[in-house]
C-alpha cells in the first residue's frame, strides 16, 4: 500500500460534481430574486408620475435602472435621487 499525504487524499477522494443541489439551490435563490426585483420594479412604473416625484426618482430614471442596472436597480435609483436633489 502506497503512502500519501493528506492533502493528495483530498483531491483523489473529490466527487466528480461538487454539491449539485447546492448549485440548484443558488440557481433558484438567484431566479427568485431577479423576479422580486422585476415585480418591485413593475410596481413603481404603476405609480403616477407625481408619487414618483414625491420618492425623488421619475419614470426615466425607472425605465433606465431596470434596463441597465440587471444586479442592482436600487443602486442606480439611489444615484438618480441623489443627483435630483442636488439641482
Amino acid at each position: 500500500m502506497a503512502h500519501s499525504l493528506f492533502s493528495e487524499r483530498l483531491v483523489a477522494a473529490a466527487p466528480a460534481f461538487p454539491r449539485p443541489l447546492l448549485a440548484l439551490r443558488r440557481y433558484l435563490a438567484q431566479a427568485q430574486v431577479a423576479r422580486a426585483r422585476r415585480y418591485a420594479l413593475r410596481a413603481l412604473l404603476e405609480l403616477e408620475d407625481c408619487r414618483l416625484n414625491d420618492l425623488g426618482i421619475s419614470r426615466n430614471d425607472v425605465l433606465e435602472a431596470a434596463r441597465t442596472s440587471s444586479r442592482s436597480p436600487g443602486l442606480a435609483l439611489s444615484a438618480a435621487r441623489a443627483r435630483r436633489s442636488r439641482r
